[in-house]
């Protein structure tokens, strides 16, 4: 099966949560992940998203270091929604 990733980055002005992460984050970029699967058997290409993740700076006491975590796209576009609702400062 023939898959792919796409990347992109995503940047928040204030300080954000995302379900699933059970943590405060800061504002800034952040690159997002997302895997997508060629759909077989169609005379066209069309892909079907499998997974997205966002890479974080690790939770303490882990210092400079980044995870990879798995998230919902809905959870993500709801928490870009309320980033760009927010007042600005």
């Amino acid at each position: 099966m023939t898959t792919r990733s796409r990347r992109e980055t995503v940047t928040f002005r204030h300080p954000f949560r995302i379900k699933g992460i059970d943590r405060l984050l800061p504002p800034g970029a952040y690159e997002v992940i997302t895997d997508e699967e060629m759909i077989e058997g169609l005379s066209f290409a069309s892909f079907r998203r499998v997974a997205t993740m966002i890479m974080v700076p690790a939770a303490s006491p882990r210092g400079s270091t980044m995870e990879m975590i798995s998230i919902s796209p809905v959870d993500l576009a709801d928490a870009q929604r309320i980033d760009a609702d927010a007042p600005h400062e």
